[in-house]
């Protein structure tokens, strides 16, 4: 059986469990804790970052993006219309703008400071950097999420799902990232009905119910956060 290493309030290992729940995938889940710097686990990536997928002959597949483009290279064809990576070379181009947008830019502007200042810092040890969260960082989060939630609205607006008429990894990196911001009561979203009714449908997937079911130790999550109907 193959196995993930991740770590639960990750965005870029929630992005691969949804990816692999969408294929059909039940690896073994291991939680890692990427600021503890395991020897054991920067041998296997010496990035030190999760996911790290490990296929059960072995072979070691690091990082949110390259799991995805190996996972539709090996499985993708035998999804059939459930592919999440079209076959269209110019949808294969706009879903691949629309993970880098999600993965580096909505990372750099929200979810990364969200998840490290209010979570990762509660478990990290000083020498690791952790401690009270930085509201200047929170705060900028908090603003910079208002435009990315546009974004995501002006695409739901246009399309049937973020990058065209069938779900894709761009609907996932999207969810993955605001689900983490969604958990902290984050996301305004009463400020884009569009997004909201997006961001329904896709929590709504069997592959999400994992994710609504995580809790970080002593942090209730908002309270629509498991609701579907919220």
């Amino acid at each position: 059986m193959a196995t993930l290493f991740h770590y639960p309030f990750c965005p870029h290992s929630r992005f691969v469990r949804l990816v692999l729940a969408e294929m059909g995938m039940e690896p073994t889940l291991v939680e890692e804790r990427p600021w503890e710097r395991r020897r054991d686990f920067l041998v296997m990536n010496p990035a030190g970052t999760v996911p790290v997928f490990v296929e059960e002959q072995g072979l070691v597949v690091p990082g949110p993006q390259v799991v995805a483009e190996y996972l539709d290279e090996t499985r993708g064809l035998g999804l059939d219309s459930r592919r999440l990576l079209p076959e269209n070379p110019a949808a294969r181009v706009e879903v691949r703008r629309l993970l880098d947008w999600f993965h580096i830019k909505f990372f750099d502007d929200v979810s990364n400071y969200l998840v490290v200042e209010k979570i990762y810092k509660r478990f990290m040890g000083s020498e690791a950097g952790g401690g009270p969260p930085d509201m200047s960082a929170i705060r900028a989060a908090r603003a910079n999420v208002r435009y990315h939630l546009r974004y995501v609205g002006f695409l739901a607006a246009k399309r049937n799902w973020l990058a065209g008429a069938d779900l894709t990894y761009a609907d996932l990196a999207a969810a993955a990232h605001l689900s983490c911001a969604d958990y902290l009561g984050d996301v305004p979203w009463d400020e884009d009905e569009q997004a909201k009714a997006w961001y329904a449908r896709i929590k709504s997937r069997p592959s999400f119910r994992s994710l609504l079911a995580d809790r970080v130790a002593g942090m209730a999550p908002a309270a629509h956060y498991a609701d579907l109907d919220f």
